[in-house]
């Protein structure tokens, strides 16, 4: 998810992730599909018997605490593109001689993100270049090294991303010291951990599982169950939040994980604590 970066759901552009508006290279968004009623996302039974009953029915096993450990994904739930990818595309790109509109490289970047990748079974090896530069030229028409290396490592800095909640790293200190450990699972390259680095949040995790570095995407349930292991967690015990229904809903449920859509089911961290069962 580095060179991501709008939000419609195609990943980032160097970002990783399908974009629903903005990510790092682009994370823009193709994959999110709209609003099959949450109802389906949900574990068996529980479109029947509501939310607080199935909130009642976790406390009933579990205690007051519901889960032992929270899940969180990077881009579109942790953090989010400050400027929308074809916008910063467009701008930097200039210079360069890029001539296509905001518009254009939108859905240029949609088609090349939609096509398989050829080259490895995972779009984000290592740092990920060979799959960004392949994005990047798709959608802007733009080989120039220069232009890719500039892009690139703007989507490496702060300058690029902000936190999504403001309130984020209060709510975590709070879960923490109720005793749940927090963890981050994404599809992303290796520049996650120096990005949250700079962002001053990567203490806030006892653990961080990036898709380049497990070998293994979102929703493949591999990602999820290594980040429980680094938890020290069972799956049935944790809860992953993120904002795309197949990578985080349906993988991590395929992990034995639950699931809450971000930007539909919960909407801040705060109500993720206090589904979890802990005020803030």
């Amino acid at each position: 998810m580095a060179l991501m970066a709008t939000r419609t759901k195609v990943p980032l552009l160097l970002q990783h992730r399908v974009v629903k508006n903005g990510g790092a290279f682009g994370k823009v968004g193709a994959m999110r599909s709209s609003s099959t009623a949450v109802v389906e996302s949900r574990p068996v039974g529980l479109g029947v018997l509501g939310l607080k009953d199935y909130e009642d029915y976790r406390r009933s096993l579990y205690g007051e605490i519901t889960h032992k450990a929270l899940l969180v994904d990077a881009a579109g739930t942790l953090l989010v593109p400050s400027q929308p990818m074809a916008q910063i595309y467009r701008t930097i790109g200039e210079k360069y001689g890029v001539k296509y509109s905001e518009d254009e490289i939108l859905n240029r970047y949609r088609r090349a993100y939609g096509q398989p990748w050829g080259r490895s079974r995972l779009r984000y090896v290592n740092d990920a270049r060979p799959f960004w530069q392949y994005i990047v030229s798709c959608s802007t028409g733009c080989s120039d090294s220069q232009y890719f290396e500039e892009l690139y490592n703007y989507y490496s800095t702060n300058k690029a991303w902000h936190l999504c909640d403001p309130d984020a790293e209060n709510v975590f200190k709070a879960l923490r010291k109720a005793g749940v450990k927090l963890g981050v699972v994404s599809n992303f390259d290796t520049r996650l951990r120096p990005l949250m680095r700079s962002l001053n949040c990567d203490h806030w995790f006892d653990a961080v599982a990036v898709s380049a570095e497990v070998e293994a995407e979102k929703p493949n349930p591999t990602i999820f169950l290594k980040a429980c292991d680094l938890l020290g967690v069972k799956p049935e015990d944790a809860v992953h939040v993120g904002d795309d229904r197949r990578n985080d809903i349906w993988g991590a449920r395929d992990a034995g994980c639950d699931a809450w859509l971000w930007g539909s089911e919960v909407h801040s961290f705060k109500e993720v604590a206090q589904r979890i069962g802990v005020q803030v």
